[in-house]
């Protein structure tokens, strides 16, 4: 928790009316150009005349105090500006209190408000206000005292006349360029807006610590990197963030097990609620993508949860984006929560609820891993997770739906040159699904290209759950079944698929695996292997994640393009291209070592 700041105590209402009445002079007398010519020293010419085409100053921003709302609108008027402010609530500068003074955000109702100011150069900018009453007794006086003494949320703000990506990614590049630091930003839902924060440079003669970017939009694709390029300058902060990782993911799989993906979505009836609840318990809907906006008690009779807890964990998860909250304290469900909900297209739910479940107990003894080199499964369940699946069917269930998560990385298969080839070729050609789970896979090329024929290898129990989704698929007529093990693999396919098994394990055991597809392969067959790859060069990536997850859970690993390369050369086979997949995956195309050259190579190989 972090310790507030201590200030000393100051005057509530002329304290605040001095720094505004400061505040609306500095609007009404600065103009574009030059302001920005004081605030990053060396700016000037063609950059300085490009960045005054795409933002202009748009404001002078401070946070203040009043008791109550009559005395906020004493304060405005004392200071020249407009007595009846409309007020939104302000969740960036919320938060950041929250943060820095170790405050429940929930208990601070921080507003924006902008009265305008006619300046000397005919222009109209406002005064951005954030208001926090803070009456007296309210336990607030200390945190005030504090936040007037810092000026922590006084700011400069340019507004960006095209919000646009490259627009946004220029702007923010020259404010770096000039010595402006990332500080900080967010979105505001109430408003539809992305601020960028940074901190002006030490040379800055433009009286304010702090610069705001704001564009009209959600634009958190590109605030999410300048977030993290704030937080590698907070180290704490980052490590404290890091260590509650764990947290989200136990918000994400309580979210799926309590059903609230389907009773925001009006989907899950329980408990006498009606299945499509109001929005507002009174028929109305909000805006959002046609999803509700429904109140927390609502909520809670839907799931059968305890209102003020269920609040806790909502608000949790609207932080990390999975709900959104509206001015009312609403909740409706975003893109990404609706993934949670069991029958949406794609569903992660099976995904959250491993991760949340069985792998995550596991991660409890990873240090043991690393000691041992025994996975923390089987060190908790006494064996590995293939055979403890295999005993507790509700669980093997949920891992095969869990796979099926991650099927939008087959999305380019079906167009695969050597896919493309095999149903463009004479006569009837087989495709051999080698450990191919329930089947997700070779449906979508059965389904994409029906000249061709499946045949899919896998244990008993799962053969049975993949005949009833490659028949309610509509392509079972074409697809045969075999019941065994990586030693069966069946002969005269012409090609051969391996998704997401090698990485299950060690080299030993990958080696065999691969001999035993080159055994059965014909010469003029192919190998189609889909594996995440691990960064040549150390770069962030999602097999690197992966990784640690299946040293851990499974006893597997995932590998660089070269070590893949020589395994296959090991088992008789060799590589002959490679290409990128969606979430991070890659296709590599193997032929066998003594056969011609591929007629059809596929993307060129990975470096």
């Amino acid at each position: 928790m972090t310790t507030p700041t201590t200030a000393p105590a100051a005057t509530l209402l002329p304290d605040d009316t001095t720094r505004l009445r400061a505040a609306a002079a500095f609007v009404r007398d600065q103009e574009t150009p030059a302001l920005l010519r004081l605030l990053l020293p060396g700016l000037d010419g063609p950059e300085l005349r490009a960045l005054a085409d795409r933002c202009r100053f748009a404001h002078a921003a401070l946070l203040v105090f009043p008791p109550d709302g009559p005395a906020l609108r004493t304060l405005l008027t004392a200071a020249g500006l407009a007595g009846d402010p409309v007020t939104m609530p302000s969740v960036v500068v919320r938060d950041r209190l929250a943060l820095r003074h170790g405050r429940d955000a929930a208990g601070l109702d921080v507003r924006i408000l902008r009265p305008d100011v006619l300046c000397a150069d005919g222009e109209r900018r406002v005064v951005e206000v954030f208001a926090l009453p803070a009456p007296p007794g309210s336990g607030l006086a200390e945190l005030a005292a504090a936040e007037r003494a810092a000026e922590h949320e006084a700011h400069l703000a340019f507004e960006v006349l095209r919000p646009d990506p490259l627009v946004l990614r220029g702007l923010c590049a020259l404010f770096a360029r000039y010595g402006a630091l990332p500080d900080g930003g967010g979105y505001n839902p109430h408003e539809d807006g992305t601020v960028f924060y940074f901190t002006a440079p030490e040379e800055s003669k433009a009286g304010y610590r702090r610069v705001e970017l704001y564009a009209a939009g959600d634009h958190r694709d590109l605030l999410a990197p300048h977030l993290d390029a704030h937080r590698s300058r907070q180290p704490a902060e980052t490590l404290l963030r890091l260590m509650t990782g764990a947290w989200t993911t136990q918000a994400l799989a309580a979210c799926a097990q309590l059903r609230l993906p389907e009773a925001m979505s009006g989907t899950a009836p329980s408990d006498g609620v009606p299945a499509r609840a109001a929005a507002d318990g009174t028929g109305r809907t909000a805006a959002g993508g046609g999803r509700p906006a429904l109140d927390v008690a609502v909520l809670a009779r839907a799931v059968g949860a305890d209102p003020e807890s269920l609040g806790t964990l909502l608000r949790y998860l609207a932080m990390v984006g999975v709900v959104e909250q509206d001015p009312g304290g609403r909740f409706r469900l975003t893109g990404s929560g609706a993934l949670l909900r069991a029958d949406a297209a794609g569903s992660m739910r099976s995904l959250a609820l491993m991760y949340g479940g069985a792998f995550y107990q596991s991660f409890a003894l990873l240090a043991d891993a690393v000691r041992t080199g025994v996975t923390g499964f089987e060190q908790l369940f006494g064996e590995n997770h293939f055979d403890y699946f295999a005993r507790h069917p509700d669980l093997a269930e949920r891992f095969d739906q869990s796979m099926a998560a991650s099927a939008r990385m087959f999305e380019p298969l079906p167009a695969h040159p050597v896919i493309t080839a095999a149903a463009a070729g004479p006569g009837p050609r087989t495709v051999v699904d080698v450990a191919g789970g329930t089947g997700g896979l070779l449906g979508r090329i059965l389904a994409a290209r029906p000249q061709l024929r499946g045949l899919l290898l896998e244990r008993a129990h799962v053969v049975e759950a993949a005949r009833r989704q490659l028949d309610a698929a509509g392509v079972g007529d074409r697809c045969g079944y075999r019941t065994g093990d990586f030693a069966d693999v069946p002969g005269g396919g012409d090609v051969y698929v391996l998704s997401r098994v090698l990485h299950d394990w060690d080299d030993d055991r990958c080696r065999e695996i691969l001999g035993h597809c080159a055994r059965a392969m014909p010469e003029h067959a192919d190998l189609l292997i889909v594996e995440r790859l691990l960064p040549e060069d150390g770069s962030p990536s999602l097999a690197t994640a992966w990784d640690l997850h299946m040293m851990c859970n499974v006893g597997g690993r995932e590998r660089r393009l070269g070590h893949y390369a020589a395994l296959l050369e090991d088992a008789g086979l060799r590589l002959v291209g490679s290409g990128p997949l969606p979430l991070g995956a890659s296709v590599l195309h193997a032929r066998r070592a003594e056969s011609g050259p591929a007629r059809h190579p596929g993307p060129p190989r990975q470096r």
